[in-house]
C-alpha cells in the first residue's frame, strides 16, 4: 500500500469503508484515527454552513436508523481496526492510533430520532471491547460533534449525560458572535444568547469544547467587529467549557459559496487563539 492510498486529513470520504453508518477518518483535531458514525445518510441537516464539505446537502432530518446494521458495522470495524491490518493498509505510521468514536457525518447527529438509543448502544459495544475501562492501554473518547441547536431538548441532554459516562466529550459549534454573523456563516436565524444558553446546558451535562471555523470571505478575513463579538460571546462560558478548537478550511466546501471562501494563514489563526487564551480558555489550533 503506497502513501497515496493512506487516509488523510484532507479526505473524509464517508464511503471509504463500504458501510452504511460507519466510516474511518484521520482527524487533525483528534490527532489520529477517528471512527465516525454518520446518522445523516441522506445528507440532511438543520443548518447549512457555507464551509460544509457535504455534497448535495439538504435541509431536514435523517431517516430512521437501522440499529441492527449500525451495531453490526461498529463491531466489525472495531475488530478490523484493533485486530486486523486496517492501520497498516490505510493509515500513515504516525497516525496509527485509534483516538475516538465520533458522532459526526453528513448532518446534525442529534436530530436522529434514535439518537438516545444509539448512544447507549455504542456504550455497550465499547464496554464489550474493554475500551472504556479505566487505565486502558488505548483509552478512547466518544465525541459528539454538533451544532448544538437541539440542546434544549430533554432527550438530547439526557443522551449527552449518558455520553459523559463513557468518556464522552462534546464539540459544540460557535462560529460567530452576532445574529448576522451566524446567518452569514451557518445560514440559520439564531439568537446568539439563546445558543449560549444551550451551550451552558450541554457543558453541565458533559465535558464540552467550543468548535469554531474561521476563514476568509471574498478575500477578506473576519472583521475586527466580528472577532470582538465572538470573544464577548464565548467569554460568557469560559468557566464552564473545556476550551476551544479553532480551525480553518482543510477541505473544499460543496456549498454555493465555495468560490468565495479561502484559507487563512496559520499565523492569523494563532493571533486570534492568543486573544481567546487571554480570556482564560485553552485553545487548540488546526490550520
Amino acid at each position: 500500500m503506497t502513501q497515496q492510498n493512506f487516509l488523510t486529513v484532507a479526505d473524509h470520504n464517508r464511503d471509504v469503508s463500504g458501510m452504511k453508518y460507519i466510516y474511518p477518518v484521520v482527524s487533525r483535531r483528534a490527532g489520529g484515527v477517528s471512527i465516525g458514525i454518520n446518522l445523516n445518510i441522506n445528507n440532511a441537516c438543520n443548518w447549512r454552513c457555507v464551509y460544509c464539505q457535504v455534497p448535495n446537502l439538504t435541509r431536514g432530518t435523517p431517516p430512521a436508523i437501522e440499529l441492527d446494521i449500525l451495531e453490526k458495522e461498529l463491531r466489525a470495524f472495531l475488530t478490523y481496526a484493533l485486530h486486523g491490518d486496517f492501520m497498516e493498509r490505510y493509515v500513515a505510521e504516525g497516525d496509527r492510533h485509534l483516538k475516538d468514536i465520533a458522532f459526526s457525518g453528513n448532518g446534525e447527529p442529534t436530530s436522529a430520532k434514535g439518537f438516545p438509543e444509539i448512544v447507549l448502544l455504542v456504550k455497550k459495544i465499547l464496554t464489550e471491547f474493554s475500551l472504556l475501562e479505566a487505565g486502558h492501554v488505548n483509552p478512547i473518547k466518544v465525541r459528539l460533534i454538533t451544532n448544538g441547536s437541539l440542546m434544549d431538548k430533554q432527550a438530547v441532554i439526557d443522551s449527552v449525560s449518558h455520553l459523559a459516562s463513557c468518556n464522552g466529550e462534546v464539540w459544540f459549534k460557535v462560529d460567530a458572535g452576532t445574529k448576522d454573523g451566524i446567518a452569514r456563516i451557518n445560514d440559520v436565524n439564531l439568537n446568539p444568547e439563546s445558543h449560549i444558553q444551550r451551550l451552558k446546558k450541554c457543558a453541565a451535562a458533559c465535558p464540552t469544547f467550543i468548535q469554531t471555523c474561521m476563514f476568509g470571505f471574498d478575500g477578506k478575513p473576519p472583521q475586527e467587529s466580528d472577532i470582538l463579538a465572538y470573544l464577548s460571546l464565548i467569554s460568557e462560558v469560559k468557566d464552564v467549557v473545556q476550551g476551544v478548537h479553532l480551525y480553518g478550511l482543510a477541505r473544499p466546501s460543496y456549498q454555493i459559496e465555495a468560490a468565495r471562501l479561502s484559507r487563512l494563514p496559520v499565523q492569523w489563526l494563532e493571533a486570534v487563539a492568543q486573544r481567546i487564551r487571554q480570556l482564560g480558555l485553552v485553545v487548540y489550533v488546526s490550520e
